[in-house]
């Protein structure tokens, strides 16, 4: 449970498919959320995958790449539980190259000693990590704050 189970945690609805099962999200979702009375849209994604041979991947990645190009700030979501990855190394080098403004979002930081365990993924190097659990909501009042000053900045006037 991560990136869909956030997205449906910020529209506040059962919009995403919520599955145990990695994999399960194949298309964009699209969404409406608000925090402290600044509105923004969301996008929930399936997970980038390089090299794999299920015949919806390719579809998949097409659909990342268009929600990152559609997006003024990216959420990418890392399970802490999981620790980091190669996928996750793939992903970051992506999202680098979208110069597009990313959030590190460690998911399942659900006790203390996970809250620790959020330290490896400074090795990707996008900067603050997030330690979030988006199944009971710990965490993601700062991640929100710092999303709605990203996207104020972003929408100021000049």
């Amino acid at each position: 449970m991560g990136k869909s189970t956030l997205f449906n945690r910020l529209v506040k609805q059962r919009q995403a498919i919520v599955e145990e099962t990695s994999g399960v999200t194949r298309d964009r979702h699209y969404g409406k959320s608000d925090w402290n009375g600044i509105e923004f849209s969301v996008i929930d994604t399936g997970g980038y995958v390089k090299g794999s041979e299920d015949a919806f991947e390719e579809e998949i990645r097409k659909q990342v790449e268009l929600a990152i190009g559609e997006s003024d700030v990216i959420l990418f979501m890392v399970d802490v539980m999981a620790g980091l990855t190669g996928m996750d190394e793939d992903v970051a080098d992506l999202l680098r190259k979208s110069r597009k403004t990313v959030f590190l979002v460690a998911n399942k930081v659900d006790n203390t000693q996970r809250i620790h365990d959020v330290n490896e993924f400074y090795s990707l190097g996008l900067g603050e990590i997030y330690g979030i659990s988006s199944l009971n909501g710990s965490g993601t009042g700062e991640l929100l704050d710092a999303l709605v000053a990203e996207l104020k900045e972003k929408t100021a006037p000049d």
